[in-house]
């Protein structure tokens, strides 16, 4: 979860605050004091930390309330605006003209993870319609163009790359001659360190050579507060149009980094959530605060849902509301929630969820999804289509295939059936069901 400490610790001095009998003075100050020790903690900048807090106090305490709310949901309310406020507040929109291929050269020092991203943005851009392509200019490192294609070909994102060739500005030149017709041409150059002047001369003579329409510098979100300096070095030698923070995955100081960023006003555009080819999204303050405090991010989840192309056919949906709703669906639903990402980001999308639930029941409801998967994935066809036929001999071969326990095959059954009910009820209070769709006016 990212920076789920610091989500925590903020989520947890509202909640102190929410439990307080009145808010006054020395109730403020205890939850500025607990806001301080959680961005000191996540190694946010303490000039930074004084500078937000002193705002959070002064406006929570002198500012007049507005028509209809209360003292501690306007104390909530500042929190969040204010944390909002610091790390960008209005969300930089990636732009892309029909018909006008856009070219982003992404730069970053060695190791940072600016490969893995490349890939990475292309799949969040071949999702939403877009025909991305990637250029390898790396002549730096070995087997950089080979890691890239491995990772493009699991996504089908072509790739250009010469590994005879040491001269990464002819590289990018036949590769944009090769891509006339691509939406967006990421180019992914050599890592540079600010000392490494060679390289740093090379990267300026690329960018003036090319013109790229976007620079966007790869920021490795556990460096903390020296995100800042290495933003500050690139942008000296050429123009940073936006950044992107990778790896803010669990890591403790990935509040110093954003924050450092945010400090100097570079625009963060992305954010790295974790290992995986699609664990990539646009970085929205408002939406990204929303789900550090607590407050959940439902437009995100919206986004996951049809990321995931969740849509059951208008006929399916009827016979499930009809009761007719096999283990094969149930089987079906388990594996496009899998296509979502990790079931706790999805909990911390969720208002109210993400800190509220204990990390051991989130591990046991995932690896209980992932053993029902495995258990359906051990019946016959027609067990699956009527799962009333599993009797005490079948429920033992199934429990055996799977590697699992007769106990466990009937729990399944068990929320099978409650599903079923659930699917029944539906239809009575007529819900319309989420198909993309309208149903007959029965359905409706």
């Amino acid at each position: 979860m990212v920076l789920d400490r610091l989500g925590s610790s903020i989520s947890a001095a509202l909640k102190k605050l929410f439990g307080a009998a009145v808010v006054d003075e020395a109730t403020v100050k205890e939850l500025v004091r607990d806001i301080q020790r959680g961005l000191l903690q996540a190694d946010v900048n303490v000039q930074l930390v004084l500078n937000i807090s002193k705002r959070i106090e002064d406006r929570a305490l002198k500012e007049e309330l507005p028509p209809g709310i209360s003292r501690k949901e306007h104390v909530v309310k500042v929190v969040y605006e204010e944390i909002t406020r610091f790390l960008g507040e209005k969300p930089v929109p990636f732009k892309i003209e029909p018909g006008k291929r856009r070219v982003i050269m992404l730069v970053g020092i060695q190791g940072s993870g600016k490969t893995t991203t490349a890939a990475k943005l292309a799949r969040f851009l071949q999702k939403r319609g877009l025909k991305p392509a990637i250029i390898c200019v790396d002549t730096f490192r070995p087997g950089a163009l080979a890691q890239l294609k491995q990772l493009a070909d699991s996504i089908n994102i072509p790739v250009y790359g010469d590994p005879e060739s040491k001269n990464p500005i002819k590289i990018a030149r036949r590769g944009l001659d090769n891509f006339q017709k691509r939406d967006v041409v990421l180019i992914d150059t050599s890592g540079r360190h600010k000392e490494e002047k060679n390289l740093i001369e090379e990267m300026k003579r690329l960018e003036r050579s090319i013109k790229p329409d976007e620079v966007m510098l790869v920021i490795d979100g556990t460096i903390g507060q020296q995100a800042a300096t290495q933003a500050k070095a690139f942008h000296d030698v050429t123009p940073i149009g936006s950044i992107l923070v990778a790896k803010l995955d669990g890591s403790a100081r990935g509040g110093g980094a954003l924050s450092a960023v945010a400090a100097i006003g570079s625009p963060i555009k992305f954010i790295g959530i974790g290992e995986k080819i699609g664990d990539i999204e646009a970085f929205v303050p408002s939406r990204f605060v929303g789900r550090l405090l607590g407050m959940g991010d439902l437009e995100s989840l919206i986004e996951k849902v049809k990321e995931a192309e969740i849509k059951i056919p208008e006929k399916k949906a009827k016979r499930m509301l009809s009761g007719k709703f096999t283990l094969t669906d149930m089987y079906e639903q388990f594996e496009a929630m899998k296509t979502m990402g990790p079931f706790k980001r999805l909990l911390q999308m969720l208002p109210g969820m993400s800190h509220n639930i204990p990390e051991e029941m989130i591990d046991m409801a995932q690896d209980r999804l992932e053993r029902w998967r495995i258990i359906i994935q051990s019946m016959t066809p027609k067990e699956r289509e009527t799962p009333k036929i599993l009797s005490s001999s079948r429920v033992r071969r199934v429990a055996r295939g799977s590697g699992t326990s007769e106990k466990e095959v009937k729990e399944l059954v068990q929320q099978y059936n409650m599903m079923r009910r659930m699917m029944k009820q539906l239809r009575r209070k007529k819900l319309p069901f989420l198909t993309g769709k309208k149903f007959s006016q029965g359905f409706r």
